[in-house]
């Protein structure tokens, strides 16, 4: 049977317990304060993404309230890191690294490749905005590099596959042939993507190239497993 009394004392306490765990959450829910961002090393902004993407694998991630940080960042953001990563909807950088709104820069395009607009990106998310580390993430099956090994056209993706042809020619001595079907070349490709993209960044942008002599940036590549969660970084 319902009681109303029972129910109204119930209601309050409800309440009371909800603003007492708000008001005691996690250090990894809080958001990045631009001198948090600049006190934070290109090292150690590594070390947050690969503490992260621990959680993540081990089923560990942090649950914040993303209203209160959507308040907190309403005024501005001061991500630590960005990231180059692919479209692929299995690998969504925030999750992967469990990061929370306001941590990190996304830049998303078939196969994590480096292109004039991609620049531009990291340039403003480094050197404007103050981001510490650039990460360069591919992944595992990747569609974009698959279509790429196999010739693949189709309208304006035919132009953008091309983009990959120095990451297949660094692969030509992986055994067997050089089709999709062929997963350690396609890994092999999709590996040297991943690095070769991330050479880009310096070798291409001087603005970049600059940071990293200076120490105020950190350029890496990455290699996420859809099948397992976990990120490798290629140091």
């Amino acid at each position: 049977m319902f009681d109303r009394r029972r129910f109204m004392i119930a209601v309050p306490a409800l309440g009371a317990a909800a603003r007492a765990g708000a008001g005691t959450s996690p250090p990894e829910c809080a958001v990045f304060t631009r001198a948090r961002q600049q006190s934070t090393s290109p090292d150690e902004a590594l070390a947050l993404l690969k503490e992260g993407n621990e959680r993540f694998v081990a089923g560990r991630t942090v649950n914040c309230d993303l209203r209160a940080q959507v308040r907190d960042t309403a005024s501005g953001q001061a991500p630590f890191a960005t990231i180059v990563g692919c479209i692929d909807s299995r690998v969504p950088p925030e999750l992967v690294f469990d990061q929370r709104i306001g941590d990190v820069f996304c830049a998303r395009i078939a196969g994590n490749f480096v292109n004039d607009d991609i620049l531009g990106s990291l340039e403003f998310a480094t050197k404007l905005a103050g981001a510490r580390l650039a990460v360069v993430l591919g992944h595992t099956e990747c569609g974009a590099i698959k279509g790429a090994v196999d010739g693949a056209k189709l309208g304006y993706l035919t132009a953008m596959l091309r983009n990959f042809a120095p990451a297949i020619k660094a692969s030509r001595g992986v055994p067997g042939e050089h089709t999709s079907r062929n997963r350690a070349f396609v890994q092999a490709v999709a590996d040297a993507n991943a690095t070769l993209s991330a050479a880009q960044l310096v070798a291409r942008s001087e603005v970049l190239r600059s940071m990293v002599e200076q120490g105020q940036l950190r350029i890496v590549s990455a290699m996420h497993d859809v099948a397992t969660g976990r990120v490798t970084f290629f140091i």
